[in-house]
């Protein structure tokens, strides 16, 4: 029988374990550093050394993994997770997919050119993936097998973190996201006031991060961006190209407001409005409160 297993730095891999469960019969979880897993067949711990960021342990995590043909490996997107993958892959010289909708031990189904078209691939070795960890285990802690392995000598010596919030639109289940309709960046607290009427988080297309510089680049959604798919949209402003829709197309329900009615957002939409979003957004707010 097969295996999955599942690298990880914190307990946010709920999603990861269901697709780990439903690829393979066993599931065991590599996890670097001290969060708290339950729920699965096996956890194999690394420990991590004070002032060692956790990428140094990648040596260790590739000799904690030992999978055979036919074994998925799914390592959570982040940083570290992306680093942990690479040196997996490396040592069982697996192939890595990233953009996968469904994985089975030997096939998998993926998004290809930002979620613009599918695919179906099949394997005869192992496989590592690259998944976004979505949702926190159930309480507890079941024991854990202790590993040990080499740490690349490097070590923090100072840290510089964006006071920004952070925002993991991959787990939102509602999104309000605006676009190049506003004229500045201080508009936005519309968009905002909507979002926080609906208890969503605020994402947006991609000039509005990459070019203006008004949000944080984990914010915009699109084919280099976030991929999402929560259970309402709101897309306010903007004009609905393929390198944005690419990245919501999962959306479940999708609310279009936008000036221009034939604006190809509205292809997309389940329910629009044509307006000004400087009219349409304050309303809307209001009558949702």
């Amino acid at each position: 029988m097969a295996n999955s297993w599942i690298i990880c730095t914190d307990s946010q891999i709920a999603n990861l374990v269901s697709v780990a469960q439903q690829a393979t019969g066993v599931v065991n979880v590599v996890v670097v550093g001290d969060a708290q897993i339950s729920g699965v067949d096996r956890v194999i711990r690394i420990a991590v050394p004070d002032a060692v960021p956790a990428e140094a342990l990648a040596g260790a995590v590739a000799n904690a993994v030992v999978a055979q043909a036919g074994d998925v490996v799914i390592a959570a997107n982040s940083a570290a997770g992306r680093v942990f993958a690479g040196a997996v892959a490396a040592k069982l010289d697996a192939p890595v997919l990233n953009g996968v909708k469904e994985i089975a031990s030997g096939s998998a189904n993926l998004l290809r050119f930002g979620g613009i078209s599918a695919q179906n691939v099949s394997f005869d070795s192992a496989v590592v993936v690259v998944m976004e960890g979505i949702g926190a285990l159930a309480d507890g802690a079941q024991e854990a097998d202790e590993a040990a392995g080499d740490v690349y000598a490097a070590t923090v010596t100072s840290s510089n973190a964006s006071e920004a919030k952070k925002v993991n639109l991959a787990a939102a289940r509602r999104i309000v996201a605006a676009g190049r309709g506003f004229a500045k960046a201080e508009d936005l607290e519309l968009a905002r006031e909507l979002a926080q009427t609906l208890d969503a988080e605020l994402g947006c297309s991609r000039p509005l991060a990459e070019g203006a510089g008004w949000l944080e680049r984990d914010a915009y959604v699109g084919i280099s961006g976030q991929h999402v798919a929560p259970d309402i949209y709101v897309a306010v402003g903007i004009s609905g190209q393929i390198q944005h829709t690419a990245g919501m197309v999962d959306s479940k329900t999708v609310i279009a407001i936008n000036s221009d009615d034939k604006a190809v957002i509205f292809e997309k939409a389940d329910y629009g409005i044509v307006g000004d979003l400087y009219t349409v957004l304050p309303e809307l707010a209001q009558a949702l409160k």
